[in-house]
């Protein structure tokens, strides 16, 4: 049983006239008669009664019209969700980020994105980049903005370098602070700290070992959007990546001397097998926003 024929075995039920049937579906009346006939031997019975003048349909022919119907809509309806799908006028976008980058460079991004293809579904996640890593090897993401290198690497992950970002320490609006410090200068000055296994904490403290000192923590523990927080309430400084900063009036950047204080951000998806369309096309976009982003004073520089 094949769908063309049950197209033509509809028009015949529906015009009781083989000849119009054939004129309806764009076939010639021999073409439309045979497949009749073969579908008819196929299911074994006869559809039709051909009466001088008259068709009529058999009972077994009353019985196979709804689902022969019913058959062809869900047909039509699968075709028409592919090509929205292939156009982009549906789809679904599963996306991780690390939470700096939902705070900084996702937000903008995910709105142009909804501005070009509205109808396309945003999923996101927020994560480390170990924990990004794991979902998109698992099959669970898309793809995923995260900062390399990655502390494991993985052969099914294939990960594109886009965008060099400079820390800076983020104060208080009111802080009594310089333009440009040294990061021994960071050891008189109490720090808000990431919690133990943010990428942020290890580069800080980093830092801090190879100047030659351990920095006095007021407080630890929190993520990005808790430690922008605690800065703004006056509670300590923190090294944070410049553009989570652009958003924030009541927090101040101060540029820090020293080239390990800089990380490198990701575009990243398995390497086993393509895109989905809707992935192709957030990643297109997001390549877009990245040329409006480029900037000397936030240290933002495109990579290539």
């Amino acid at each position: 049983m094949q769908i063309q024929q049950l197209a033509y075995f509809v028009a015949v039920a529906r015009t009781r006239h083989f000849t119009r049937a054939a004129e309806l579906t764009g076939v010639s009346q021999p073409s439309l008669s045979k497949q009749i006939r073969v579908l008819e031997n196929s299911l074994g019975t006869p559809l039709f009664v051909r009466n001088r003048g008259a068709i009529e349909l058999t009972s077994a022919g009353e019985a196979l019209l709804p689902h022969a119907q019913r058959i062809l809509i869900d047909t039509e309806s699968a075709e028409r969700t592919v090509r929205e799908v292939a156009t982009l006028r549906r789809g679904r976008v599963r996306m991780g980020a690390t939470p700096s980058l939902c705070e900084g460079l996702l937000p903008e991004a995910l709105r142009e994105f909804h501005a070009s293809y509205p109808d396309i579904e945003l999923e996101v996640q927020e994560a480390g980049s170990r924990v990004l890593t794991r979902e998109l090897a698992d099959g669970r993401l898309d793809v995923a903005l995260l900062i390399v290198p990655l502390h494991n690497a993985d052969p099914d992950i294939q990960t594109t370098p886009i965008l060099r970002e400079r820390l800076v320490l983020a104060s208080p609006a009111d802080a009594d602070v310089p333009e440009r410090m040294q990061i021994r200068d960071l050891e008189d000055l109490p720090l808000v700290m990431f919690r133990e296994g943010y990428d942020l904490r290890e580069v800080t403290l980093g830092a801090c070992a190879d100047a030659g000192f351990e920095p006095r923590l007021s407080v630890e523990g929190g993520e990005m959007s808790a430690v922008l927080r605690f800065v703004q309430a006056g509670l300590g400084h923190a090294v944070v990546p410049s553009m989570v900063l652009t958003t924030r009036p009541q927090l101040r950047a101060t540029q820090l001397d020293s080239p390990s204080l800089e990380r490198v951000i990701a575009l990243a998806h398995r390497s086993t097998e393509a895109l989905p369309l809707a992935a192709r096309a957030f990643k297109s976009e997001l390549l877009k926003h990245l040329t409006t982003l480029v900037s000397d004073d936030l240290g933002l520089v495109r990579q290539r």
